[in-house]
């Protein structure tokens, strides 16, 4: 029983996890190198905007793309699409004028420009999902150190919320469902009890009548 409960908070914690990983911002450093639009399938589900217009008959649209190269050389590449009314909730119908910023930004190796790129989402190549920009703003350097404020308020505050809910799950438990509880198990307790009383008389009245019979017929 302690493995499978063990087992389900485990998973619980991955599906929140996970979920939290994808949705909340993120900051990269790095130096773009191309802005383009590439007519791709998309299979929809989580991993692209429904806001975005597209072909519905064959699932092809117009996705705009841009590229980078961080300072250490690894390639980093990021969709840039509206995520309009829907999920996440960043409300993002700018991402003309996204594209138009980040082509404005782009730089070579000799001379770089330092992008720092907001997004939030994965990179998967073996599923071809990219993560989305919110937000590109050249700074200085490459080590520009950027402090999380927004995942750091809203995790501090999914924390403190599951902290009020157990003490609140707890109080409501120990007002309302233990004395419940308690009276069921003195309500069983009682029957039990009373049972027992049941079969000590039918044993009482069984050996009384076993006596008598001896005393009247012999043994």
């Amino acid at each position: 029983m302690t493995t499978i409960k063990w087992t389900i908070r485990a998973l619980l914690v991955l599906l929140v996890g996970g979920f939290l990983h994808y949705t909340l911002p993120r900051h990269d450093t790095l130096r773009i190198v191309e802005t383009e639009v590439r007519r791709v399938e998309v299979t929809g589900g989580p991993f692209w905007a429904s806001s975005e217009p597209g072909d519905a008959t064959t699932g092809n649209r117009d996705v705009k793309f841009i590229s980078g190269v961080k300072e250490n050389g690894r390639p980093k590449v990021f969709r840039n699409e509206d995520t309009g009314w829907g999920w996440p909730p960043y409300y993002k119908f700018n991402s003309a004028d996204t594209q138009a910023r980040a082509a404005d930004l782009t730089s070579t190796q000799d001379n770089p420009r330092w992008v720092l790129v907001k997004s939030y989402g994965w990179r998967n190549q073996l599923l071809s999902i990219y993560p989305n920009v919110l937000n590109v703003k050249e700074v200085a350097g490459p080590d520009v150190r950027v402090i999380p404020w927004f995942n750091i308020v809203v995790v501090g505050g999914l924390l403190v919320g599951l902290i009020l809910l157990r003490m609140a799950i707890k109080r409501f438990w120990a007002n309302r469902v233990d004395p419940v509880v308690a009276e069921v198990a003195e309500a069983f307790d009682a029957a039990d009890d009373k049972a027992d009383a049941a079969a000590r008389r039918f044993r009482g009245k069984r050996q009384r009548a076993r006596e008598w019979w001896v005393e009247t017929f012999g043994g």
